[in-house]
């Protein structure tokens, strides 16, 4: 885990220097300001994903060392290639497989539905990570590489590798690349997938390598006369990562709840992607683009102050978080649990405040006041203090007047939004 958090500190600021070349490429070159918002929530979706997978928040089915040291028959020569090489080709071959079953089946389908979230499709997409997964259970598909012989350092080198591999393709500023279309994923394929027109849907499932693509009939070239049209067929129309995360599930359990049949109920979770029974199909309508003109991409206003707000509160974020990747060897797991947990909901209130969401400012009032609480009853903010003097104040400080901005900004530009669908709501429920 520690390890994890070291290539993390190393790929982050890499990302981060990227999205922003993509950023003022577009601006200077195609004349397009990717919008803002879009891209806090991207950011902030990566956020919650690396803190999930570095604290290990998740059941453990099994670990990878009792599969190695239970199934291993091949043994390795000392300084091999070999095991590094397998292993990649190998946890691509399995991605492409696992890729296209999160397509094709509801209950899976929430496991990747965050990546397919944003309405565009640029660098900081690529970061829109799950934390649906709550449990490793495709652990399964590497127990080949348990048996031939490839150690869990081999596997944990690799796996981050093969994963960040994957970020420089989601681009529209880069076109076809000649040869490289027939044997890895270049931006324009990986462009065809993130696409919801009819001729791309489920299509170029394909991580690292465009070939399982062509070898098993799911390829599709981007086409000059339909162009790519960004987004899913049920909008998420929401900044929150949590959310997006878990909101196909929680259609599914409602739709499971409503249904009367109880054959439906169980089948629900395992019929293809978009599935409903159709007792409930009529009685309990889901908004579903059909026709690529539909699409109206979420995009609520806010002032200038507000948005600079926001950008410096996902910069403090960002921060916290490098500064626990820097700290995990240092910590105890307990702290370092505590802390990535109060950054988690910090997350959780700040997305749901662009969404002016009512519960938006108290989740930010609430962990805000949390944070202050944790840095004078400790005296510091998890060794900061060792790099900073007074480092704990500075916390508090910003964090306090972080409170007080979001209920500033609460009151002057979001309640009205939030008290509106306040009132339609309790029209409803009475």
């Amino acid at each position: 885990m520690n390890s994890y958090g070291n290539m993390l500190l190393i790929a982050i600021p890499g990302f981060v220097v990227l999205i922003l070349l993509e950023m003022v490429w577009g601006l200077v070159v195609h004349k397009e300001r990717q919008p803002l918002v879009d891209t806090i929530s991207s950011l902030t979706s990566g956020m919650t994903n690396i803190l999930k997978s570095t604290l290990g928040i998740s059941i453990v089915i099994v670990s990878y060392p009792w599969l190695y040291s239970h199934l291993q028959l091949v043994e390795w020569p000392k300084g091999s290639v070999w095991p590094y090489v397998i292993t990649f080709v190998f946890i691509d071959f399995t991605g492409y497989w696992v890729h296209r079953l999160q397509h094709k089946v509801n209950f899976f389908w929430t496991h990747h539905v965050i990546h397919h979230s944003s309405e565009e499709f640029n660098l900081p997409c690529a970061l829109r990570q799950s934390i649906s997964v709550l449990s490793n259970i495709y652990i399964l598909t590497v127990v080949p590489l348990a048996i031939l012989g490839i150690s869990g350092d081999v596997l944990a080198l690799i796996a981050p590798i093969h994963l960040f591999s994957q970020f420089w393709y989601h681009t529209r500023y880069i076109g076809r690349l000649g040869f490289l279309e027939y044997i890895i994923v270049t931006p324009s394929a990986h462009r065809v997938h993130h696409a919801m027109n009819d001729a791309y849907m489920d299509k170029n499932y394909g991580q690292i390598f465009i070939i399982w693509d062509r070898m098993f009939g799911t390829f599709q070239e981007e086409l000059a006369t339909d162009p790519c049209v960004y987004g899913m067929r049920r909008p998420a129309q929401t900044w929150n990562p949590y959310l997006i995360n878990f909101k196909h599930w929680y259609h599914l359990a409602k739709d499971a709840w409503h249904t009367q049949s109880w054959s439906n109920r169980l089948r629900i979770w395992f019929m293809p992607t978009g599935w409903r029974p159709a007792d409930v199909v009529d009685k309990h309508p889901l908004f579903t683009i059909t026709s690529m003109d539909e699409l109206k991409k979420y995009n609520p206003t806010y002032s200038k102050a507000f948005s600079a707000f926001s950008m410096v509160h996902l910069l403090a974020i960002l921060a916290m978080v490098c500064f626990l990747f820097f700290r995990f060897g240092e910590v105890t797991q307990t702290d370092a649990l505590v802390n990535g947990l109060l950054i988690m909901a910090n997350i959780f209130g700040f997305t749901a405040l662009l969404d002016k969401k009512l519960y938006g400012i108290l989740a930010m009032l609430l962990t805000s006041a949390g944070i202050v609480a944790y840095t004078f009853a400790t005296g510091d903010w998890f060794g900061l203090n060792q790099f900073m003097p007074m480092g704990n104040i500075v916390v508090a400080a910003y964090f306090g007047v972080a409170a007080i901005a979001s209920a500033w900004f609460y009151k002057t530009e979001l309640s009205q939004t939030a008290n509106e669908e306040w009132i339609s709501l309790t029209e409803v429920a009475g």
